[in-house]
């Protein structure tokens, strides 16, 4: 009998031990989280806070989002609002990386962790991107055997940049250094600034391709600058025979709809935003409970070489559905070739 009560009170000592840390745990995980995004509207936001709510949800946290719309005295004050609620912590894509430097003092300031999303800050303690250089030169170097194969070798590119942040310009160069590394002679002909935006970037290259129409190659920094500078090559009247539309981010359904129905738009540089927001709640519970973490916490991307997409996606009329588990396959590189530290040398 004695021996009995020994071995349950020994189960129940085991029991106290496993539970404890589990309880601990639980009391560490934050329960709410501000988000305060640069342009809501825009597909890829609504993908990042679409893969953060889902996580969020699973894991019992309130998620509050606000919309800077692009106006960085709008996300300091939407920051500065959360803030005075007391979230536990804030996550905060840039509108610029200037305009955020102060706001991450002022966090410190009130004991709550800040995780960036997409760009970097001075100042910053982690940053949730993908490697911008890198995920522009395997696109390059993907549109460099495209180009080899069906254009001849002619290289001649059409940049739809945007110069305000320093991602999007490692993804320009290093779309421009992979392109070289299977043309050597390819050339850049317009180096724009679309905006980042499918407007902008429309009425630029309408003007670009109006002084100077000797393109073979579209390069957008992101689906609505790819976009938006085909929409102007096709207004212009001229067949999409002998060019290529090289896009990137994987935002939402535009890129999907232009692989499908475009003859041009052969690859897309998949950013997978579901994944990013997924990986920045993770990092916000992380440093909520005082870990250590790296300084840019890589999120994947690869090319996607026409009906690829498949293999990341399902679609169902207007609604796309990531497929984790390929997606989750995906290796990110412990650190990036290029940062924006080296824009600098």
């Amino acid at each position: 009998m004695k021996r009995s009560i020994a071995i349950l009170l020994a189960s129940a000592s085991t029991l106290a031990l496993i539970s404890a840390p589990a309880q601990a745990q639980t009391q560490k995980m934050p329960k709410r989280i501000g988000y305060v995004t640069n342009y809501a509207t825009h597909e890829w936001y609504q993908n990042v806070i679409k893969g953060m709510q889902d996580h969020a949800k699973k894991l019992g946290i309130q998620l509050e989002v606000q919309d800077a719309n692009l106006d960085i005295a709008k996300q300091v004050a939407a920051a500065e609002d959360f803030m005075a609620k007391g979230v536990d912590v804030l996550i905060v894509t840039p509108v610029n990386e200037e305009g955020v430097v102060p706001l991450l003092r002022q966090a410190k300031s009130h004991n709550i962790p800040v995780v960036l999303e997409g760009n970097p800050v001075k100042g910053m303690t982690t940053m949730v991107a993908i490697c911008d250089y890198d995920t522009g030169f395997f696109s390059g170097v993907e549109a460099g055997k495209y180009a080899k194969e069906n254009l001849g070798g002619m290289a001649k590119v059409m940049n739809v940049g945007l110069p305000l942040l320093s991602a999007t310009v490692l993804r320009s160069r290093g779309f421009m250094d992979g392109l070289r590394t299977i043309i050597p002679g390819a050339t850049m002909v317009h180096d724009l600034d679309g905006g980042g935006n499918p407007d902008r970037a429309l009425e630029v290259s309408a003007a670009a391709l109006a002084k100077n129409a000797d393109v073979t190659i579209i390069y957008g920094i992101n689906d609505s600058s790819s976009l938006g500078g085909l929409q102007a090559w096709k207004a212009a009247g001229k067949s999409q025979d002998g060019l290529l539309t090289v896009g990137t981010g994987g935002e939402g359904l535009a890129f999907i709809h232009a692989i499908e129905k475009e003859p041009s738009y052969r690859i897309e540089a998949a950013m997978f935003p579901e994944k990013e927001g997924y990986t920045a709640i993770e990092a916000a519970v992380r440093l909520f409970r005082g870990e250590k973490l790296p300084m840019h916490i890589v999120s994947p991307t690869t090319p996607l070489i026409g009906k690829d997409w498949k293999k990341f996606y399902d679609l169902d009329g207007t609604k796309r559905t990531i497929k984790w588990d390929a997606v989750n396959a995906l290796k990110a590189p412990e650190k990036c070739t290029k940062t924006a530290a080296d824009l600098k040398k």
